[in-house]
């Protein structure tokens, strides 16, 4: 990987045609500092938000000696990498043959389930193992959550009761794990979850349980979601670790995966058209902008040209259209640049070390895994020198605080409706 002083040298340098991703290892050490330095317990990074080698081993290398593995390709990728690493198996729903190879193969013992049917298949597939670390999810809610996960998994409060009690007669250790929601905007949520599994532990006096997993939903910072320090949070989740019977006698886990990554990583595109307030740009919701066009993320960005063009104009609000054939790959923002944005002219868009990587595809001949290190931070940061984010947050025109889904038309402006993707786009987001 080739290190540069940041994206303009980059730029200057070689007047890429293509995407080019941005490591900011800076950012991914600052991240693991603050987690390895504040939470109460183990951290296990979620692999599914990078699992590009240099994050993995980067945050190995930063302190962070735990993983949140979902599947075997998951499992594979950390063995390789990092072979001292600890996993834990935390997809609450799992095939029988990935239960067995993970459990034989690769001498994993930790298992996430939310059902008796779960639990069933892996002592089963266990052979009974006795020297099983068995980890209840329970639903919990996803109130102050940007991105809502309840629904798919999760135990009720009411059936947690019996499938507790089953595990520790199954298990050699038992624990419980919630989720509060992606890019959960209120500490608060996490009070409330441990509250809950305070309630159900009080009711199992005779079922000790040794690990409580407090899952993801720790926040990144967006333009217009700008979450309270995560001093908060961890503020919240102590408040509610003391809600607990013996809190004294439990393990703590937490399970972040945006907050872990998502400053790692910036993208260079490259604007290839201008329509009026449209850029269409080299990059989009088949690669690294996923979550722009699908979810309706606005991500910090700034103009970078190839010279030096003098002082920048005002900014105005864009939108981005990527570079294939499909209506879907359409990213409404806004996205604030200088008004004399113009074809050839450099965009840098913050914020994708989460979920970036991750869903990029080659639909229509279009991709790009290319990647450069720098040493310049991120455009915005909850962990370093806040001093960026002054430029790209404050500076940018006030947002809504509700974001408009690509799905959903906006209540007052016929006009902005008119204004999305038709035909394919709409039956996608139905």
């Amino acid at each position: 990987m080739d290190d540069y002083n940041g994206p303009i040298d980059l730029i200057r340098q070689h007047r890429p045609d293509i995407p080019i991703t941005c490591f900011h290892r800076a950012a991914l050490d600052n991240a693991a500092r603050w987690f390895t330095e504040n939470f109460p317990g183990k951290t296990l990074y979620a692999v599914k938000a990078n699992p590009a080698p240099y994050i993995v081993t980067g945050l190995f290398h930063s302190g962070i000696r735990n993983f949140d593995v979902a599947s075997i390709p998951e499992i594979q990728l950390v063995r390789e990498l990092c072979p001292e690493a600890g996993m834990s198996f935390m997809h609450p729903v799992k095939s029988r043959p990935a239960i067995e190879q993970a459990y034989f193969d690769y001498g994993i013992r930790e298992f996430a389930f939310d059902s008796a049917e779960e639990l069933e298949k892996i002592v089963s597939c266990t052979s009974g193992g006795k020297d099983l670390t068995l980890i209840l999810r329970l639903a919990v809610p996803n109130t102050y959550s940007e991105l809502p996960l309840a629904g798919k998994f999760g135990a009720s409060p009411e059936k947690a009761i019996g499938l507790l009690k089953a595990a520790r007669k199954a298990g050699q250790r038992l624990g419980v794990s919630f989720h509060v929601g992606s890019q959960t905007m209120k500490p608060q949520a996490y009070t409330t979850a441990l509250q809950l599994v305070g309630g159900i532990l009080q009711s199992l006096p005779r079922t000790p349980v040794d690990i409580i997993d407090v899952g993801g939903g720790f926040p990144s910072i967006y333009p217009d979601m700008i979450p309270p320090p995560l001093a908060e949070y961890k503020l919240a989740i102590e408040r509610g670790f003391a809600c607990l019977p013996q809190p004294q006698s439990c393990e703590f886990w937490c399970e972040p995966g945006r907050a872990l990554v998502a400053e790692s990583c910036s993208v260079i595109v490259k604007v290839e058209l201008r329509k009026g307030d449209v850029l269409y740009i080299n990059d989009g919701t088949y690669g690294s902008l996923f979550d722009a066009g699908q979810m309706g993320f606005r991500f910090p960005v700034r103009l970078i040209r190839s010279a030096d063009d003098g002082p920048g104009a005002p900014l105005k609000p864009f939108r981005f259209y990527g570079p294939t054939c499909d209506s879907i790959d359409y990213m409404t923002g806004p996205f604030f640049l200088p008004k004399d944005v113009k074809e050839g002219d450099y965009i840098e868009i913050g914020q994708l070390g989460a979920y970036g990587n991750t869903m990029r595809t080659g639909f229509n001949g279009f991709s790009s895994t290319e990647t450069v290190g720098v040493l310049a931070p991120p455009l915005v940061t909850m962990y370093g020198d806040p001093s960026n984010n002054a430029l790209h947050l404050k500076k940018t025109p006030q947002l809504p605080n509700k974001r408009t889904l690509p799905h959903e038309k906006p209540e007052d402006s016929k006009a902005q409706a008119e204004k999305q993707p038709q035909g394919r786009a709409a039956e996608h987001a139905g």
